[in-house]
């Protein structure tokens, strides 16, 4: 019958209207999930592919428990396929991180046919995430922002911006000094942490008069490739 596939190895069998429920179920969980997550990012950015994960990732791993069943010699040949494949990315955010879990104990749950008690754990966590986003729990009041200024080569960098720095910044680091256009001009790059009543405009106008008005660049530390609403 349509209904009802019947697994040639172990003569186990599931029916067709319980894998589409757990894909569906699946789908609708990691969709609450994204739109959560791109809500208590929206001020601090977020990656839209990885919204697109969230959704994707219950559905792939419900799939997997679904085909897997009780085999051991399938589950033992999944995880051998899964072995090959590298991940290259670079480490995400703790706060990314944790939403790849909640994803992935979505997409086990659902497998394994506990759907009431996927949509109940859901719930509860996404309105922990939301309840922490309007909270504001442990944001620090002052943003980390990364500052390159451009020099001659004829000038001394080294002091000659600690008077203006000090006085719009809670602190700040040099990070990296480099040469540009064959050594004509310096590069230099801070991450500072601004100061909430600080004039960003006067700071940057108050730079342009030690640097020769120069190229100067001030942006938020780690939030180049992110979206913002």
């Amino acid at each position: 019958m349509l209904e009802t596939i019947i697994s040639s190895t172990t003569g186990e069998s599931f029916t067709l209207t319980n894998a589409l429920l757990v894909i569906v179920s699946s789908i609708l969980l990691g969709l609450v999930i994204s739109l959560v997550y791109m809500k208590t990012n929206k001020k601090s950015g977020y990656n839209s592919g990885f919204s697109t994960t969230l959704i994707m990732l219950p559905v792939i791993i419900s799939i997997i428990i679904l085909l897997v069943g009780n085999n051991v010699a399938r589950a033992f040949s999944l995880a051998g396929a899964f072995s090959i494949i590298r991940f290259r990315s670079a480490p995400g955010d703790p706060k990314d991180i944790s939403y790849i879990f909640f994803t992935l104990a979505v997409g086990l749950t659902c497998g394994m046919g506990y759907i009431g008690y996927a949509f109940i754990f859901t719930t509860i966590l996404c309105a922990v995430m939301i309840i922490l986003d309007i909270t504001k729990y442990a944001m620090p009041k002052n943003k980390t922002m990364q500052l390159k200024i451009t020099i001659p080569e004829d000038l001394n960098y080294e002091g000659v911006f600690e008077d203006i720095l000090s006085r719009y910044t809670d602190s700040w680091n040099i990070e990296k000094v480099k040469t540009r256009d064959f050594g004509a001009l310096f590069e230099l790059s801070y991450i500072i942490q601004m100061k909430p009543e600080s004039n960003q405009k006067q700071f940057i106008d108050d730079l342009r008069c030690k640097n020769g008005n120069l190229n100067i660049t001030l942006t938020l530390s780690g939030f180049e490739e992110k979206v913002y609403n």
